[in-house]
């Protein structure tokens, strides 16, 4: 089953606009950069949908003390970062739970 996409707004002053991918679950399984525009968000989102069914796309990262990745697009950009996972195998867990929830998956705006 797809995720949902939630759009919010962001920053100190609510001037931005951010996204989380929620798999069917309810579960945050990827969050954005903070965008200064709606428009901007929502291309982050359509990049999501393309790029997360290529593996090549993620990256596994260290963190101070436990693994997360992050989705880039093709010009190597950053769309959206995971938790801190407890172990490599689970972050990649974490990957695939993103390739699955952004297929098909709705976008709610919250903004």
């Amino acid at each position: 089953m797809a995720g949902k996409f939630v759009i919010k707004r962001s920053g100190k002053d609510q001037d931005g606009f951010m996204f989380n991918l929620h798999a069917s679950n309810g579960q945050v399984v990827l969050t954005s950069e903070r965008y200064e525009a709606k428009a901007s968000a929502l291309n982050g989102i359509e990049s999501v949908k393309t790029n997360a069914p290529d593996p090549a796309r993620f990256e596994l990262r260290q963190g101070s003390k436990e693994p997360y990745f992050v989705l880039k697009a093709g010009n190597g950009q950053v769309i959206g970062m995971g938790e801190h996972y407890s172990s490599d195998s689970a972050a990649r867990e974490g990957m695939a739970a993103v390739t699955r929830a952004a297929e098909g998956a709705a976008t709610d705006d919250q903004s």
